[in-house]
């Protein structure tokens, strides 16, 4: 398995011009073209994709260290680019796993397309294990696919964009996956993308009319309901843990920002901020949640990479890591802010962009109480029904 600087993959230069253009992103509610035309030449989008194919080779306790890299310059950035790393790293760990079914995004990837989830709906908590999204069947092993999709990543710039819906011609209902080109069309993107935080990821609605789905492009169909096939699998490890990451580095950021900012004030009698007792042991808190939220990220990728068989514990740990993750970043955010004083709280500042950046965590499945649900039930079994 290869190994990842991040100072390597990510270049000093690089990351400064993407966090000089973070603010402006941010301001003007727009997507981060020029950090992915950046990024992709780079070869960030084949970050996770064998050597052998130009990729980097990175499995996803590597990936985990660039992500919280690129989050510590453009918190935004890195969560909307890294729903592609979520596909790649998912890819892999079919692989690994012996499965197949997801080349075709290995070889997307490899030719530096950029790739997208359509998942999340409206109204649905299931997400990956049911669909409001309907799946009509051509005949042919393709499907049309119409419905609605919300927090669709890279609306703007996706050339990969994954579907699932539900097929309910048969005896039994039906989750279909596959994969829509931007070329294919039938897709609409709203422009509705105005939020507190994580601005430039432009996760806008999505709307499928029907849009057709060949099957050479449906991936994998599975029954309704929770179970650990190896795409739910994949996906689901990638997600949680890529997503988590995110959330290490914005608390990373903040913590760097308050130590700064401690560092250059004094107070009235001359005694540095830095001295006062309270502010280090605020800042020794900070530091140390860092530390404990990034351990657990990075163990936990390993334990994918290492192919664990850690068996019904995978998903309560994934759920708990990334809840975790957010609630801790959340925290040292705050903190942060508080340490620093009356200067965070400037809008136009970085401090207080990461503020609202961080709070966008708990709406990413899996919620605190979805998360909450499954780890009870693994520990004191499934309610009764």
């Amino acid at each position: 398995m290869t190994k990842a600087n991040p100072a390597a993959v990510l270049g000093d230069e690089l990351l400064e011009r993407i966090a000089a253009r973070a603010p402006g992103y941010d301001a003007a509610n727009a997507f981060c073209t020029e950090d992915l035309d950046e990024l992709r030449a780079a070869g960030y989008l084949r970050l996770g994709v064998p050597v052998e194919r130009g990729g980097a080779g990175l499995g996803l306790a590597a990936t985990t260290a660039v992500q919280r890299r690129l989050a510590e310059a453009a918190p935004a950035t890195a969560l909307g680019l890294g729903m592609h790393q979520v596909w790649v790293q998912a890819a892999r760990a079919v692989t690994a796993r012996g499965g197949s079914f997801l080349q075709a995004v290995t070889d997307q990837a490899a030719d530096d397309h950029l790739l997208a989830f359509g998942v999340s709906e409206p109204g649905n908590d299931a997400v990956l294990f049911d669909s409001l999204t309907t799946a009509e069947p051509d005949g042919d092993g393709g499907y049309r696919f119409t419905g609605t999709k919300v927090f669709t990543s890279l609306a703007p710039a996706w050339d990969v964009l994954s579907v699932f819906g539900k097929d309910g011609s048969g005896p039994e209902p039906r989750l279909v996956h596959g994969f829509v080109l931007r070329s294919d069309g039938d897709v609409e993107h709203l422009d509705d993308w105005d939020t507190l935080g994580m601005r430039a990821t432009q996760s806008r609605t999505t709307k499928l009319h029907g849009v057709h789905v060949p099957a050479d492009r449906i991936v994998r169909t599975l029954p309704v309901g929770p179970n650990q096939d190896p795409l739910v699998f994949g996906v689901f490890a990638a997600f949680e843990l890529l997503v988590a990451s995110v959330y290490v580095g914005i608390a990373a950021r903040a913590v760097s920002l308050a130590v700064s900012a401690v560092r250059s004030r004094t107070a009235l009698d001359g005694t540095p901020r830095s001295a006062d007792p309270d502010v280090r042991r605020a800042i020794a808190d900070m530091r140390g949640t860092v530390d404990a939220i990034e351990l657990q990220v990075t163990s936990l990728a390993r334990s994918v990479d290492e192919l664990d068989d850690l068996g019904p514990r995978w998903f309560p740990l994934l759920v708990g890591t990334k809840a975790r993750a957010v609630d801790a970043a959340q925290h040292v955010v705050d903190e942060a802010m508080r340490v620093v004083g009356g200067g965070a709280y400037r809008a136009g500042g970085e401090l207080a962009r990461l503020a609202r950046d961080v709070r966008a965590g708990q709406y990413h499945p899996s919620s605190r109480d979805s998360a909450a649900r499954t780890i009870a039930a693994s520990v004191l079994g499934p309610l009764a029904p």
